[in-house]
């Protein structure tokens, strides 16, 4: 049986095994991924009114498009109010910034944990199909 043996551990704060230091090096991770965290933000709320603009064309697009679409009433009730749906969506987009959006979503998975919990499953499984495709 293998005997064992202790090595001292410095404690001091000094030097790179130091508490002082490791706190040093997590108060520094824990800003810098701050920083990222605005940068994304940031980047998103910029792009949000292009992505508006993209769904309010593609909901004006199904309207057009609704009445010579196969299949009858109920295909273009159906395409209609999925344009609908879009244009809403747009709106959303334009007036929210990211902050908002997010804390929307915090409140919605709150509200329904259950589908919240699916919902991310799904996205997550489509996600991991997508990123293994050859």
């Amino acid at each position: 049986m293998a005997s064992k043996t202790s090595h001292p551990v410095d404690r001091s704060g000094d030097g790179p095994a130091g508490a002082d230091s490791i706190a040093e090096r997590a108060t520094d991770a824990k800003e810098k991924i701050a920083d990222l965290g605005r940068t994304a933000v940031d980047t998103i709320d910029d792009n949000r009114h292009s992505a508006a603009a993209g769904l309010s064309a593609a909901a004006s697009t199904l309207h057009e498009k609704a009445e010579s679409l196969p299949g009858g009433d109920r295909v273009q009730d159906f395409a209609h109010a999925t344009a609908d749906r879009l244009s809403s969506t747009a709106k959303y987009v334009r007036e929210h910034d990211m902050n908002r959006m997010m804390a929307d979503v915090e409140v919605l998975v709150t509200r329904n944990p259950g589908p919240s919990l699916l919902a991310a499953a799904a996205v997550g499984f489509l996600i991991g199909h997508a990123m293994t495709r050859d």
